[in-house]
Order: C-alpha cells, then structure tokens, then sequence
C-alpha cells in the first residue's frame, strides 16, 4: 500500500509508528512549524520530527483547500490517507484522492465526543470509560462511519496527560488492526454512527481553567484531572493565585461559604465549595513549580484554618 499519513501533534507520532512499520508511507504532513519557546523559534511538530528520522519526505501546507496542494497530494498516488490529530479541515475534494479514502484515528467512543478535546472532556464529565475509533472520514466534523474500535476505562487518578499516552497507544493498536485487514483484503466493515449520544468536545480554553469555589468540590476535582498538564487549573487561595496540580474532592464542607479555607495540614489544604471541599494537595505558586500542600504551608505560616 501507498499511506499518506497526516497528523501533528506527540499524539499522532505512535500512529504514524503504527503506519510506517512496513514501509508503507510514503509521505507524511503535519502543520508548518510554530514558534515555540521562550525565544519564539519556529518548532517543527512532533510528527514531523518522527517523520524525517525516519527518512519520510515531509509536507507542511497551511491548508488543503488549494489546487497546488491538492495536486501534489494526487501526484503521490495514495491508497490510504490516515489522519491522526492533523489539526485542518480535509475537503472533500482531498477525501476523494485516495483509493479507500481518509481513515481517522479519534480519541472517544463516537458519536460521544466528536471534536478538538474529546480526552479533557471525558475526564471533565465523569465519564466511566473512553476508548479510540477508526473512522471513515466524510466531510461533517468526525461523523463518518466507524470501522473499529476499542473501549478504555477511566481511572479515577487519571490525568488529561496519562489518558492521553495511554490512547496514542490504543490508537496505534487500532489503526494497525485495520491496516492488517486491508492488507489482507478484508476492509473493515463501516458501522454509521448512532442518531443517540452526540456530544461535542470544544476546544480547551484557559479561561476554563480557573476554579469558581461556588462549583460542586467533584466537578473541580475533575477539571483539575482534566486539565493537567494543560492548561493546569487554577484559583485564588487566600489571596494568592496558584495553579493546582493535584486535588480530591471531600463530601463536608462544614457550612462554610464558597472560597474559605476550612483545613490546613500537610495532607492538604481544604477549600469549601458549593457542595463538599476541595483538597488541594500539589500546588504552584507564581513564577515557582509544582510543589506539596506541606511544602506549600511552610512558605505561608500565615495561613491558618478560617482564613
């Protein structure tokens, strides 16, 4: 097979791994480099740096809606395009270009989180289980039919950034079941999406990440979950705003109203909130790193319970 592979972020790269181990690709794209860093470089992706070690031409297009681009993408004579995190719209005119069309790797179980941040999503709503789906891709936002899939459950210590290690791997695994079908000649068989259970994962935004202490304690323990390592959450503690790197969620608030701290020991700092207290157990204060609730208290001696 000739695999045009097409993806960016540290997500993609066990999938393009996935994709390449018998030699198949035979181009990859990824988004042109950003600046990064505290000098503001231009950074290659993830993607792109997998791809040249391992002598794969790269292509970087700002889009994919032009005719040059388009007709360079003909010129590769593809069997499969497989897009894992590429983060631009396909047309569907490119869909088109491959033989057996554009094949998707997305971290949810469809049609529950179709969108840009479907790993913090299902974190942030308590979901049980997650899993990744190889999808036919159409022209709507992950709509197409799904040709596998494969269900993970959710800890309840699990992080935005571990769920997102633990399904770049699942995602390889899947993708390679499917490219060892159509090898084989047996095409997985499209499954349509159900009617039922649509829901839509919006893009992280910062100013999500800030806590409101009005907010029930086991929602914002999630979000801190979700959120970690980015955009990290973060609040107003007695005066002070500090990231929260780690946190749990207690049933008792003691009456308190939302923002006072309510306990203060070295296994946490307690935050009443609109139902329940938060524990704050790993913290950052600004221009500091992630440090322990002990660690955090023996720099402010002046917080005391009822602060």
């Amino acid at each position: 097979m000739r695999i045009v592979f097409a993806g960016t972020p540290e997500f993609a790269v066990s999938s393009l791994r996935a994709a390449a181990r018998h030699h198949e690709v035979v181009a990859v794209y990824t988004q042109p480099d950003r600046p990064a860093g505290r000098g503001r470089g231009l950074a290659p992706s993830p993607v792109k740096l997998e791809a040249v070690a391992r002598g794969i031409p790269v292509f970087q297009p700002e889009n994919l809606k032009d005719e040059a681009a388009q007709q360079q993408l003909r010129a590769l004579q593809p069997d499969l395009m497989v897009v894992v995190a590429y983060g631009l719209i396909l047309p569907r005119a490119v869909l088109a270009i491959p033989t057996h069309g554009c094949w998707n790797v997305h971290a949810s179980l469809l049609p529950r989180w179709r969108g840009a941040a479907p790993i913090q999503r299902a974190i942030q709503a308590g979901d049980a289980q997650t899993g990744v789906c190889l999808m036919q891709m159409e022209a709507g936002l992950d709509t197409g039919p799904v040709l596998l899939q494969q269900a993970l459950p959710i800890l309840p210590t699990d992080t935005g950034g571990q769920l997102h290690d633990k399904l770049a791997e699942l995602g390889a695994q899947v993708l390679a079941d499917g490219l060892g079908l159509l090898r084989a000649g047996l095409k997985p068989v499209v499954q349509p999406q159900p009617v039922e259970g649509v829901t839509y994962a919006h893009k992280l935004d910062k100013a999500e990440a800030r806590l409101d202490w009005s907010r029930d304690a086991a929602a914002l323990a999630r979000t801190v979950l979700a959120f970690n390592p980015w955009p990290i959450a973060e609040a107003q503690l007695a005066g002070e705003r500090v990231r929260i790197h780690g946190a749990v969620a207690l049933e008792n608030n003691g009456g308190h109203a939302p923002g006072t701290v309510i306990g203060a020991a070295r296994e946490g700092i307690d935050i009443a909130c609109g139902q329940g207290a938060l524990r704050l157990r790993v913290l950052q204060r600004e221009g500091g790193k992630a440090i322990t609730a002990a660690d955090y208290l023996n720099a402010r001696r002046d917080l005391r319970v009822g602060a």
